[in-house]
């Protein structure tokens, strides 16, 4: 699931080496963080969240493929 996101990720930046992706488990459930250049959050996003939504879609399908339940979280730079 990290690698779909990081892969996804790398693909929409200009910037791909500042794209991080973090895991954390709490429970049954993974969260996962994703970290990208200032200059791409509003790619990342995209318009209304619309392209973070999509890839926060895919992420839960992923998750539920393997029986598990993900969130995906956009972290802004500071």
């Amino acid at each position: 699931m990290k690698e779909l996101i990081d892969y996804i990720a790398r693909s929409l930046v200009d910037d791909p080496e500042q794209v991080k992706v973090s895991k954390d488990r709490a429970g049954g459930k993974t969260r996962l963080e994703l970290h990208v250049a200032k200059e791409d959050m509003g790619r990342v996003i995209g318009k209304s969240g619309r392209v973070a939504n999509a890839m926060r879609i895919l992420l839960r399908v992923a998750a539920a493929r393997e029986g598990k339940q993900a969130s995906l979280d956009v972290i802004e730079p500071r």
